[in-house]
């Protein structure tokens, strides 16, 4: 599986759907769509700031996280995108890789 971090920021219809359901729906409803296609919600917070909502979730590939941001964002009541989350063991196995690059212009 792999891990992602969503990022959500509500417009004023979203704001006003939360104020109407609250926060625990919120989270409820995000769980359901993620275990629908094989994933688990690992956490669920509200913040203060750039973004309202931040949220972790084990997915079982990109097609199925690109789909919960989709589904998210289709319904112009949240903005909402996923970040590939990498433990520090994969950085490790990258940084062995070899790979051949030219920067532009050189």
């Amino acid at each position: 599986m792999a891990k992602f971090l969503g990022i959500a920021s509500y417009t004023p219809e979203g704001v006003q759907g939360l104020l109407k359901d609250g926060g625990s729906k919120r989270r409820d409803v995000i769980a359901k769509a993620v275990e629908a296609l094989g994933g688990t919600l690992e956490a669920y917070y509200f913040a203060f700031g750039d973004a309202d909502a931040y949220v972790t979730v084990d997915m079982p590939d990109n097609v199925s996280a690109a789909a919960v941001s989709l589904a998210v964002n289709a319904t112009g009541a949240a903005s909402a995108k996923m970040v590939v989350l990498m433990t520090p063991e994969e950085v490790d196995a990258a940084v062995k890789k070899v790979v051949e690059y030219t920067a532009p212009g050189q």
